[in-house]
């Protein structure tokens, strides 16, 4: 059978199962799995996996779901993380956000897009590759897990705590527009603790305020931006001041404490000792015994009580435009009916930073909808995309070894 036989073949399989499709999205969106809480979406996600055929299903220790199927010497990981950002203010949805709407084709609702709706494409895409004889050589996991908690945590456990396994390639299901992307900036989370001397507010002349202390640092991550690195194709690095801290004896009081948090997203040719000297040099001679300057750590357990403690460094990633798997990824998307499209990259992150950031392992992009949407109140993705998706994760194991 030749490879566009085999491509009808998927086709036909993905549209016998379209509303399966499209009611397990909605199912599985309708699952609230904020603030790492995935065992309910993941519980559902699995008993689909288990009707699909699957080999293995079970949680890690993390508390991740994953899905086995193939037994090839080949590894090839799907990537789906299924826990997603808050409502915000509940007064801001037109509709339920977890129940959502459909609407011109789209589905409107809480993880639709980032990145729930690359799930069904994958599960179903894999039992059609298993169907046909396209996963022949291959072990496939579906790895459906906490991202939005900490990006790269997740698939660091697979790799060096369960299932102890080490992908050749990876796929990742974030929002591409379905498009293969290869790539996105890193970022590294940095904290600035000033440390001041309380006294009450009415004798303030008796305290050294800790706010106070961190202006001149905030004016100068402010204007700091122009001078980071740039890359022609990842673009220029990003500073963001996020968050503020303050530890006070009361609102009647001088603070003693203030901690400013940074966001700081990096570009190739730039470092994390650089974006930490970048922020310390910003602290002015007379106040570097009272001001700090570290990265912050990661240690927080998951839902499980799993901790896996990590410095909060995320390196920027690419993979080559002439790489065997994103050729193997464009010509897939040939064959099931997309327009030509260069590879791209994400403006956010991954967990990429960890596959290819830090482990060196082959990935790329491929999801329906697009990030711009992601963490809104509009969030949604075409219900089409989340169907034909289903068709590249299907083709693509064997486009990879024929590549």
């Amino acid at each position: 059978m030749n490879t566009q036989e085999k491509a009808t073949q998927v086709h036909q399989f993905i549209e016998f199962h379209r509303e399966e499709i499209i009611n397990f999205m909605r199912e599985i969106c309708a699952i609230p799995s904020m603030d790492s809480q995935i065992e309910a979406v993941g519980k559902r996600i699995g008993a689909e996996m288990q009707k699909l055929g699957f080999a293995e299903v079970r949680f890690d220790k993390m508390g991740n779901i994953l899905g086995r199927i193939g037994n090839g010497p080949k590894v090839l990981v799907y990537d789906s993380h299924i826990d997603t950002v808050g409502i915000g203010d509940p007064q801001q949805w037109q509709w339920d956000p977890f129940e959502g709407k459909v609407e011109n084709g789209c589905l409107f609702a809480r993880g639709a897009c980032d990145e729930k709706g690359s799930t069904p494409g994958m599960i179903y895409g894999l039992a059609a590759a298993h169907n046909f004889g396209l996963l022949e050589g291959w072990t496939a996991w579906y790895f459906g897990n906490i991202e939005e908690w900490c990006d790269g945590i997740a698939p660091n456990t697979f790799v060096e705590v369960d299932p102890r396994v080490r992908p050749d390639f990876v796929v990742i299901g974030e929002p591409t527009r379905m498009q293969v992307y290869r790539g996105h900036k890193g970022r590294v989370e940095l904290q600035v603790i000033a440390k001041g001397k309380s006294a009450h507010a009415a004798s303030n002349e008796l305290g050294i305020n800790a706010i106070y202390l961190l202006l001149p640092v905030i004016s100068g991550v402010k204007d700091l931006e122009p001078q980071l690195g740039d890359d022609l194709f990842l673009g220029h690095g990003k500073i963001t001041a996020t968050d503020m801290h303050v530890k006070t004896p009361s609102i009647n009081a001088v603070p003693d404490e203030a901690t400013l948090f940074i966001d700081r997203r990096m570009t190739f040719g730039e470092t994390k000792e650089a974006a930490l000297a970048q922020v310390a040099n910003l602290i002015p001679t007379e106040l570097r015994e009272r001001i700090r300057v570290e990265i912050l750590m990661y240690a927080e357990p998951s839902y499980t009580g799993f901790v896996f403690p990590v410095e909060k460094y995320f390196p920027a990633w690419a993979l080559d435009e002439s790489h065997p798997l994103i050729r193997a990824g464009q010509q897939v998307r040939q064959l099931i009916g997309l327009e030509a499209a260069p590879a791209g990259k994400w403006n956010f992150s991954t967990n990429g930073i960890y596959w290819v950031g830090k482990a060196g392992i082959p990935s790329i992009g491929f999801g329906p909808g697009d990030e711009v949407f992601a963490h809104s109140v509009n969030e949604h993705v075409p219900l089409e995309e989340v169907v034909k998706a289903g068709e590249f994760y299907a083709l693509l194991p064997g486009e990879i070894l024929s590549t």
